[in-house]
């Protein structure tokens, strides 16, 4: 009995100091063969999510490279960031149409249909949500795109010639903390 409570102990201090200190960060390319937006890194800026956007205007604590990088935890999905924790939410009712957005310090501040988790990487290494893969609508702030969840509408809030994506993950081994705009 002793000697199962002291291999038990052994076993959780290894699993603790196993553990990572930081998240597994990554970076996102958007695939669409025989579209603008293939091989297009995705932005976060504005509270919004892009894929193309020339600057993204974060402040970093090194070198912004330009790209967003996040991490999931618990299926929320965050951007790897400074001292204010800044998350995803996706608003599929009605009014938000599969808006992606992000809160900036707390989460309460997503809007009342915001949800906050189901985000995974499927089989493919593709990032989903509830499954399903996004949606980039071209046209948006300088030339990118804006990036949609999946809601039913093949064109969410007025915007023309969306088309669905792939949301590949790419390991992000040095991460760069940022915070980026709301």
């Amino acid at each position: 009995m002793k000697f199962t409570s002291v291999a038990a102990v052994a076993s959780l201090a290894a699993a603790a100091s196993a553990a990572p200190s930081t998240p597994e960060t990554f970076g996102l390319v958007a695939i669409r063969s025989g579209d603008a937006v293939q091989y297009s890194g995705f932005n976060a800026a504005k509270g919004s999510l892009f894929a193309g956007l020339p600057k993204q205007n974060a402040t970093c604590e090194g070198t912004d490279d330009g790209f967003a990088t996040f991490y999931i935890k618990d299926g929320g999905l965050y951007l790897y960031g400074t001292d204010e924790t800044q998350q995803f939410y996706v608003d599929r009712s009605g009014m938000g149409q599969g808006k992606i957005g992000y809160t900036t310090g707390d989460s309460s501040s997503a809007p009342r249909n915001g949800e906050l988790t189901g985000w995974s990487i499927d089989k493919n290494n593709h990032l989903v949500f509830d499954g399903s893969s996004p949606i980039a609508c071209p046209n948006s702030i300088d030339g990118a795109y804006s990036i949609w969840a999946s809601a039913g509408v093949a064109n969410p809030a007025g915007n023309s010639d969306c088309v669905g994506i792939a949301a590949r993950v790419e390991k992000s081994d040095s991460p760069v903390a940022c915070t980026y705009s709301s």
